[in-house]
C-alpha cells in the first residue's frame, strides 16, 4: 500500500489556455488543477517526471508546497494525450490523513484458470473497481486469484478479497472476468447435438419384403 506521499514541488499558474499548457509540457512541468475543503480551485504545475514515476508507482496521495502552505493532496483524475501514453493535465483534491477517500484501483489477476485447460478462453471485463478506505491506506493493485475459475463461469466483484478496512463500492454483482467456451467448441458443440437430434428423429425405413415372400 502506498502510505506515504510524494513530495513535488509546485509553482502557482496565473496564465491558461492549451498553447501555455502546451509551453510548460516542453519546459517538463505537469499543468494541474487542485480543488476541495471548499476552497476556491489553484492553477499548479509540478515537475512532469516525479509526477509520472510517483503514478506509476501506485502512488495518489501528493504533498505540495501551495504558497508556503504544505498541502496533502489525493489523485481525483489524469488526462492523456491522444495515444494514451503522455499524462498531459491532472486534478487533485485537498484532503486529510484522517479522511476515507473513494478511488479507482487496478486490479491485478493472479494465477491460470482451471476453465482454460479445458479449452476456455479468459476474459476480463472490469480492469478496476471502485473502493473506500482511508487516504493513507490506498492500494496500488487489488490481487485477484483466479486459478479456480472454471469453464463457463463468472467472477464478481463481491467474490474479489478486500484488504482490511477497504470497503467495495463497485457493485457487487458487476462481472469482473469469465473463462468462457471459444465460438468454434460452441459451434461444434451445437453441431454434434443437432446432429444427435436429428438422428433420433430420423423415421425407421422399412424394406420392401421379397417377392417370394410376397406369393406366400
Amino acid at each position: 500500500m502506498s502510505t506515504n506521499a510524494v513530495v513535488l514541488k509546485a509553482d502557482v499558474r496565473d496564465k491558461w489556455g492549451s498553447n501555455q499548457s502546451i509551453r510548460l509540457r516542453k519546459e517538463g512541468k505537469l499543468p494541474a488543477v487542485v480543488y476541495g475543503h471548499k476552497q476556491t480551485p489553484v492553477s499548479i504545475a509540478v515537475d512532469a517526471r516525479e509526477f509520472v514515476t510517483g503514478l506509476h508507482h501506485g502512488h495518489r496521495l501528493f504533498s505540495v508546497d501551495l504558497g508556503g502552505k504544505k498541502e496533502t493532496l489525493l489523485l481525483k483524475d489524469v488526462q492523456y494525450d491522444y495515444l494514451g501514453k503522455e499524462v498531459i493535465h491532472a486534478d487533485l483534491i485537498r484532503v486529510d490523513l484522517s479522511e476515507r477517500a473513494t478511488v479507482q484501483v487496478p486490479l491485478d489477476f493472479r494465477g491460470v484458470p482451471k476453465g482454460t485447460t479445458m479449452g476456455g478462453i479468459f476474459e476480463e471485463t472490469l480492469t478496476q473497481i471502485e473502493i473506500e478506505c482511508g487516504v493513507t491506506e490506498i492500494p496500488e493493485l487489488i490481487g485477484v486469484i483466479i486459478r479456480e475459475l472454471g469453464l463457463n463461469e463468472g467472477l464478481y466483484a463481491k467474490d474479489i478479497e478486500l484488504p482490511a478496512g477497504v470497503v467495495l463500492k463497485t457493485d457487487p454483482d458487476a462481472l469482473v472476468a469469465i473463462c468462457h467456451e471459444s465460438k468454434a467448441a460452441a459451434s461444434v458443440e451445437a453441431e454434434g447435438e443437432e446432429g444427435a437430434e436429428a438422428a433420433a428423429t430420423e423415421p425407421e425405413v422399412i424394406t420392401e419384403r421379397k417377392k417370394d415372400e410376397e406369393s406366400d
